[in-house]
Formats: structure tokens, C-alpha cells, sequence
């Protein structure tokens, strides 16, 4: 496997009050038979996130039609889990509405956040509303820290979800950090979940401590992940595996058939992948440095 680099396509230069820097969590949808939304995080002045998007023409991915001039989700009331931002993770089309899985953020004490996963839904792609002021993956027995990152397909009508979930949190260079992998869950509706503390990617040596926002696709009976390796020895980079069933995967990241580029805004690290087929190709879209404080690029499969 080997992705071509076709550059950067957007990064905010303050363009609103609350989009003022970053542009994380790239997750596209096809709106048309020539659009591209794709949306992402961003944060205003006092560092809260909230979520926007740009349109790209399809047959140009760098040609900007539109950039939304307001959020479509804003951050939560205060004291929820959401108060202090929102990130996108993915979104699927049901029974003709969007829905938006996304993950929420509140600052805290002792740790610098807690994160779990949301669910927003819209009629027309632009005007989201929450279902709840809770998570749809809430603090369980098993999880206690953070359920987030949602990767989500459906099959046979059962929704299945790939997730990043908290062991606990460690000191990495004298700073806190959660210690996490990532666990499946699956649903009847989208909504309510039933997880069975099944871990799916876990560390392969000592250095890895986190797994970033999973994706998954699944191509001729096999299930693809790429996702973004942690670790106290390198930044953020991409790595992939592989399943027959789902549940049990073989880490394959040498074949991940991306990296760092050698200067330039991904060379520092590449995160967060978001893969989407369209045109006859696979393309990922990613962020670079500083955990999408670049923007976001994308790379297109070399078939």
C-alpha cells in the first residue's frame, strides 16, 4: 500500500471569531455529485472548539466552494460533558438524516480533560442538533475515563463501532496523558450501545501509550483500520491492521504506506486519517503538525 501526498487544503487564518486556528479531525461527506463537505474542529481566542466545514469541488479537492460562516455544532452548557468543545469523529446517512458522531471535551483539575462521545443529528448537513446533553458512550464500570473517537459502520443493520477508550492516565514528560486503546461496540439504532470491554488495538511495546480516531472501512469480507500511534519515543504517526470478524485485528503498520513528510505541515507528525472513496480512487485526509494546527491535506491511494 503507498499514498501519494497531494498537499495541504485548508488551514483557518482567523477567517471567524470562532475559527481562529487549527482545523482537526477531517471527516468528509459526500453531499453531491461534485461536493465534498469536510468537516472538522476548530478553536476560537480562549481555545474552545467547535465544529465546522468547507465544501471542495470533487474533481479539484483543493478548490474551495464555501467555507461555513457559523458553527453546525456549537460547544455544550456549561457543566456538560461538551462545554469546552466539540470534535467531529464520523458521519453516516440515516433514514435521510446526517448523523454527526462527535466527541465532547471539558477542562478539568487534576487531568487537562475528559472525552466522550456524542451524537448530533440534521436534515439538511448544516443545522445539527444533539439528541442529548449526555454521551452516547457515557463512563461505564469497565471505562471509567474516556470513550471517544467514533468509528462507525453499518451492517445488517446492526451500527458497529470502533472507539478509543482509557486504561488510565500515566505522566509522559511530567505531564498527564490517558494510556488508551481501542475497544468495538455495536448498536440496534445508533444510540443506545452495547460494548463488551472488547479490545481490539492495543501496545506493542513500551513506548506506545494511545491510539488516535480510528477508521475503519471494510473492503472484500476484510475489515481495514488506519488510526494514529502515540508514543514517548516519536509524534503522531499512522499505522493500519486488518480483521476477518471485526474483534480480533493484526496490526500490519508497516504497510500503512504513509509518513512524515521531510518538511513542510505534516512534517512533525500525521494524524487523525479519515478514508473516503470516491472517482474510482481511496483518498485519506489528515492532519500534520500539532495535531491539525496546520490544517488538514489528504493523499490519494496508489492502486
Amino acid at each position: 500500500m503507498k499514498w501519494n501526498k497531494q498537499g495541504l487544503i485548508f488551514s483557518p487564518k482567523g477567517e471567524f471569531e470562532w475559527m481562529q486556528s487549527y482545523a482537526l479531525i477531517p471527516t468528509a461527506d459526500i453531499i453531491s455529485n461534485d461536493t465534498i463537505r469536510i468537516y472538522f474542529a476548530t478553536l476560537d481566542r480562549e481555545m474552545y472548539g467547535r465544529i465546522g466545514y468547507i465544501d471542495v469541488d470533487m474533481l479539484n479537492l483543493k478548490n474551495i466552494k464555501n467555507i461555513s460562516e457559523k458553527p453546525v455544532l456549537d460547544i455544550g452548557d456549561i457543566g456538560t460533558f461538551d462545554d469546552s468543545g466539540v470534535n467531529p469523529s464520523c458521519i453516516l446517512t440515516v433514514d435521510n438524516k446526517k448523523y454527526l458522531y462527535y466527541y465532547g471535551w471539558q477542562r478539568c483539575e487534576r487531568v487537562p480533560y475528559m472525552l466522550f462521545a456524542g451524537l448530533a443529528t440534521s436534515e439538511d448537513g448544516e443545522n445539527f442538533t444533539k439528541i442529548s446533553k449526555v454521551p452516547v458512550l457515557d463512563r461505564t464500570k469497565e471505562e471509567p475515563y474516556l470513550r471517544s473517537a467514533t468509528s462507525i459502520i453499518v451492517e445488517d443493520n446492526i451500527f458497529k463501532c470502533w472507539y478509543v477508550s482509557a486504561i488510565n492516565w500515566i505522566l509522559v514528560n511530567d505531564k498527564s496523558y490517558p494510556k488508551y486503546v481501542i475497544k468495538y461496540a455495536y448498536s440496534y439504532d445508533g444510540i443506545e450501545w452495547i460494548s463488551e470491554n472488547h479490545t481490539c488495538i492495543s501496545f506493542k511495546n513500551e513506548y506506545e501509550y494511545g491510539f488516535g480516531r480510528p477508521w475503519v472501512v471494510k473492503e472484500n469480507d476484510m475489515y481495514k483500520m488506519w488510526y494514529s500511534i502515540r508514543s514517548t519515543n516519536e509524534p503522531y504517526k499512522i499505522g493500519f491492521a486488518t480483521s476477518k470478524n471485526g474483534l480480533d485485528w493484526t496490526r500490519l503498520d508497516e504497510e500503512a504506506g504513509i509518513e512524515k513528510s521531510e518538511s513542510g505541515w505534516d512534517s512533525e507528525m500525521i494524524c487523525y486519517p479519515n478514508i473516503v472513496k470516491f472517482n474510482s480512487k481511496t483518498y485519506m485526509f489528515y492532519n500534520g503538525n500539532r495535531h491539525g494546527k496546520t490544517g488538514f491535506g489528504y493523499a490519494i491511494l496508489e492502486e
